[in-house]
């Protein structure tokens, strides 16, 4: 079923700074550490051996004396701080591969974030998974390397439109994709991710509901269900920019290779994809079909890390590189246990209210 209406602001927004990433408390508990001598040593070399030998096919052999250093650094850091490390699949192979203690699209972090025995946590992504991370954990420290690592889709909405929908729809229920502020999810009754947004419309037994922030999922969303999706205008910067042309020029090149694409793509590239599916299904697909040449049309470090653990496959990747992602470095990741900065810190009523709305998604039955 299409969806059966659109709302969403006239521009696009410029990217803010994260407002709930300060220093604070943090900075002032841990005492700041003198930086190591980040120096290429045979030690360190011997040290990261098996690290580098799980990330050779995707990092040169010229790249690793520069991230070596960093790698270890992060790693007795981690043990000094008591602290976890939860990465996202775009993050690029060196952070994915050899400093995170979690890796997983946003369901996965958000649950793995709920087990975290560790008093300090380091979110290796963009802010809304810092924040979701925080409101799941109000007592640990978690930290976010840059606090300007945003995203389109969060900035694309404000709690204040959230309520606006809700006056014009009275009693129509309304799922925040993950990819919202805390403020976002506060006003809304449970959030979804890629993985199980279609689950968790369902799970409402609604005939209507409001989908938000991103316009594309709604539409697949909608086009998989019979009840009638409300959307918002909200697009994701690096899936938007794909084309079915483009994917049509690979299945020309090369009529067995396999496409498979984001949910957050538009409806012509889905329309031309073998497969859909959020980042861990992907992943799952190329695990368990390993075919012989795929395109990922997604963000494109997703593809090395998933390379690192399937070399036979062969990799094309449209290369839509997330800027928010890449904010987030080895040098942010040292420099952010050093001090323990930057702090989220979310207020309390709105991560109360957003508490909800995630747990209510995180305890919904696979």
């Amino acid at each position: 079923m299409p969806i059966i209406d659109a709302f969403g602001p006239s521009a696009t927004p410029s990217m803010l700074p994260l407002a709930s990433a300060r220093r604070s408390a943090a900075g002032r508990r841990f005492p700041t550490l003198a930086p190591p001598a980040l120096e290429w040593t045979p030690e360190v070399e011997r040290e990261t051996a098996p690290l580098y030998a799980r990330v050779q096919n995707v990092i040169p052999p010229v790249e690793w004396p520069f991230f070596a250093p960093y790698v270890q650094a992060i790693n007795a850091l981690k043990r000094e701080r008591g602290a976890v490390i939860l990465a996202h699949n775009y993050q690029t192979p060196e952070i994915y591969n050899c400093v995170a203690d979690v890796v997983g699209d946003s369901l996965q972090l958000a649950r793995e974030a709920t087990k975290v025995k560790a008093d300090v946590i380091v979110q290796c992504g963009v802010h809304f998974m810092a924040e979701t991370a925080k409101i799941l954990n109000p007592d640990k420290v978690v930290l976010i390397p840059d606090r300007e690592a945003g995203c389109s889709l969060a900035t694309s909405i404000t709690g204040d439109d959230v309520r606006l929908l809700r006056e014009r729809f009275p009693g129509v229920p309304v799922v925040s994709y993950v990819n919202t502020s805390a403020e976002v999810k506060a006003e809304s009754d449970i959030c979804c991710t890629s993985s199980n947004a279609l689950q968790v419309v369902e799970s409402l037994g609604a005939d209507r509901v409001i989908f938000l922030p991103d316009e594309y999922l709604a539409k697949y969303v909608a086009s998989q269900t019979n009840v009638k999706v409300i959307a918002w205008k909200g697009h994701c910067e690096v899936h938007e920019r794909f084309t079915a042309d483009e994917l049509r020029r690979y299945r020309a090149d090369d009529p067995s290779i396999q496409i498979i694409a984001h949910p957050e793509c538009p409806p012509d590239v889905l329309a031309e994809a073998d497969f859909t599916g959020s980042t861990a299904h992907m992943i799952d697909f190329v695990r368990k079909r390993r075919p012989r040449r795929v395109v990922m049309v997604t963000e494109c470090s997703m593809a090395d890390n998933v390379r690192v653990e399937v070399p036979d496959v062969e990799f094309t990747q449209p290369c839509n590189l997330c800027p928010h992602m890449k904010r987030i470095t080895l040098p942010k990741i040292l420099d952010s246990l050093l001090t323990m900065q930057d702090e989220v810190v979310v207020d309390a009523p709105v991560a109360e209210k957003a508490r909800r709305a995630i747990e209510r998604m995180i305890h919904l039955k696979a």
